[in-house]
């Protein structure tokens, strides 16, 4: 199991040794159905749950990916865990996890 912190360290674990950048993505397309009901949900207001559970899904996806590099590297945690999205093209996106692979010991 890696554990995942957005702090620079984790309360408990002396940071022993720095692996490096890690990283897991996942680029998104809407769906057109979806596109129609949260069309229709503007009109009367109220979350998107459509859209909301496709981010979801999709930071999952990426958090996946960014642990299983981190495992690759030998890994027992990742520090400065961050989220960032950017448009690949009309009607996508990339959601990007990143952090930094770190061994660890108890304090």
């Amino acid at each position: 199991m890696v554990l995942i912190t957005t702090q620079d360290e984790l309360a408990d674990y002396q940071i022993t040794k720095t692996l490096g950048l890690v990283r897991g993505n996942t680029i998104r397309a809407r769906h057109i159905g979806k596109d129609i009901l949260a069309g229709l949900r503007t009109l009367v207001g109220g979350e998107i749950t459509e859209y909301t559970k496709m981010l979801a899904e999709s930071r999952e996806q990426a958090i996946d990916r960014m642990v299983a590099e981190a495992e690759r590297l030998g890994a027992d945690a990742i520090v400065c865990m961050r989220f960032t999205t950017s448009p690949v093209m009309q009607g996508s996106a990339e959601l990007l996890a990143y952090g930094t692979a770190v061994e660890t010991r108890r304090k």
